[in-house]
C-alpha cells in the first residue's frame, strides 16, 4: 500500500511538472471577462458647429422621436476645454453630441462611439490585452471616467464608466456601428475586436456587390457582428470609396424606411444616396444638420 501511494505521489508531480514546462504560449489563452452592459448605453459620438448644435439635436428627434437630456456646458476632456454636450435617447440608437466652444483636444473628435463598461480598469487591460492601443490614458469627467482607444485599422473608440448607474430603456432596434477597412487589417480587427467583446460573426459574404458601396463592377466582402456592445458591420474594400462612402458611422434600423426619411426631410436632413438594396435590406445615406451622415434602413419583407 505504501508502495502505491509512493508511486501515485511521484506520477503526480511528474505530471505537474511536466505541464509547468509547457509554453505559456502554448497554453489555453485565458478569457477576459465580459464588460458590456447594453446596446443603449453605448452611443455614437457626433461633434458639430455650436451654431448647428440645437438644429441637429431637433432633427435626430424628428426623424427617429425619442428624449433628450439636459443640456450644458462641460469639460470632458482631461485638458482644459468647453463643449456644449447634450445625450439622445431615440428608440434605434442613442447619440453624444457635442459642440466644443474651445478648440478640441487632441485625439479627441477621431473616436466613433462610446461604450458603458462595467469596470474600466479591467475593461481597459482586456482591450489592451487584446489588441487595442491606448490613445489617452484613463480619466476623469464630470460623471464617471473614461479611456480612448484605438483598434487596428485605426478604428476609435472611447470606453466609459459611471459613478451612477444609469437607466436607460431598452432600443426597439439595436444600431450598427459600421467600420470601414481594407483587406490587410479586417481579419485582424475582427479577431481582437470579437475577442474583447465576447462577440460573433453573424454573417460573412465576401462577394457582395460593390454598388451598394459606390463601386459599381467591383465587390466587397460584408462582415456582420454582434455582442453585447450591440450590432457592428465590417466594410471590407479597397477603400477607393466615393463620397459619402466611409463617413457613415452608424446605421439605424427603422420599421419603414420611406417614412422615416419622409420625416427627416421635413426635418433639414439631406438624402446623398437614395433608398437601394443592400445586404438583404432597404438602405439610404443621410445628412442631418451639422453635416453628421448615418445610413439608414429596414429589412426586406
Amino acid at each position: 500500500m505504501q508502495m502505491l501511494k509512493r508511486s501515485a505521489l511521484l506520477l503526480a508531480t511528474a505530471l505537474l511538472g511536466a505541464a509547468s514546462s509547457v509554453p505559456a504560449a502554448a497554453r489555453e489563452p485565458t478569457v477576459s471577462a465580459d464588460y458590456a452592459v447594453g446596446a443603449q448605453y453605448d452611443t455614437t459620438h457626433v461633434y458639430v458647429a455650436v451654431d448647428d448644435f440645437d438644429r441637429f439635436v431637433a432633427s435626430l428627434v424628428a426623424t427617429f422621436g425619442g428624449t433628450t437630456s439636459k443640456q450644458g456646458v462641460f469639460q470632458v476632456t482631461p485638458t482644459p476645454s468647453q463643449t456644449m454636450s447634450q445625450l439622445v435617447l431615440t428608440p434605434v440608437g442613442t447619440l453624444s453630441v457635442f459642440g466644443f466652444k474651445t478648440p478640441i483636444p487632441y485625439p479627441f473628435g477621431g473616436e466613433r462611439t462610446g461604450y458603458l463598461v462595467t469596470d474600466m480598469d479591467a475593461a481597459t487591460n482586456a482591450a489592451v490585452k487584446h489588441g487595442a492601443a491606448r490613445l489617452v490614458t484613463t480619466f476623469p469627467d464630470p460623471i464617471g471616467r473614461d479611456v480612448v482607444v484605438q483598434w487596428p485599422g485605426g478604428v476609435n473608440m472611447q470606453l466609459y464608466w459611471h459613478t451612477a448607474k444609469p437607466n436607460y430603456p431598452a432600443l426597439a432596434h439595436v444600431p450598427e456601428n459600421r467600420v470601414y477597412l481594407t483587406p490587410d487589417v479586417a481579419d485582424t480587427f475582427v479577431k481582437h475586436w470579437t475577442a474583447f467583446a465576447h462577440g460573433k460573426v453573424t454573417r460573412d459574404v465576401p462577394n457582395a456587390a460593390g454598388a451598394e458601396i459606390g463601386q459599381p463592377g467591383k465587390s466587397y466582402r460584408r462582415i456582420e457582428l454582434t455582442s453585447g456592445y450591440g450590432k457592428m458591420l465590417v466594410i471590407v474594400s479597397d477603400g477607393q470609396l466615393p463620397w459619402p462612402y466611409g463617413r457613415d458611422m452608424t446605421g439605424y434600423e427603422v420599421d419603414d424606411l420611406g417614412a422615416t426619411l419622409s420625416k427627416a426631410q421635413a426635418a433639414g436632413v439631406g438624402t446623398l444616396v437614395p433608398a437601394h438594396s443592400e445586404g438583404g435590406r432597404s438602405s439610404a445615406l443621410v445628412r442631418f444638420p451639422g453635416g453628421y451622415v448615418a445610413e439608414i434602413h429596414s429589412r426586406a419583407g
